[in-house]
């Protein structure tokens, strides 16, 4: 149903969804559950702080209209940070304003999936990042 070429390694990768809206994160988590990947959710950027102590990510999905910290000041932490810095990160938004992939882009995302997602993009951006 929602296919990822053969031969893709998505199969047992960690990912952990950023977002605060429960149906983009419920089609998320059916996607990569669908595809073998382990996955836990954060509705905001202090529950992904806490939740990186004890699962760690081979991607992250982080929404950029976080109700608590920005998802932009997350991210930014993230790759400050030495024990996070080396963790893929996908901006999954619906910022979709003339430069804003651009700035998401230069404060260390490693992609930008714009919201609503069109599912044969979103996994065919997912097979090069895990």
């Amino acid at each position: 149903m929602f296919g990822i070429r053969k031969g893709a390694t998505l199969k047992h990768k960690n990912i952990m969804i950023v977002e605060d809206d429960f149906m983009n994160m419920r089609l998320v988590q059916h996607i990569l559950e669908s595809e073998g990947c382990n996955v836990t959710r954060a509705a905001n950027a202090q529950e992904a702080l806490e939740q990186l102590a004890s699962f760690k990510p081979d991607l992250m999905l982080v929404d950029i209209q976080l109700p608590d910290i920005d998802g932009r000041v997350l991210i930014k932490m993230l790759k400050d940070r030495p024990e996070t810095r080396h963790i893929k990160i996908l901006a999954l938004t619906a910022c979709a304003m003339k430069g804003d992939r651009e700035g998401i882009l230069r404060i260390g995302c490693d992609a930008y999936i714009s919201k609503p997602i069109d599912i044969k993009d979103f996994t065919t951006t997912l097979r090069e990042f895990v």
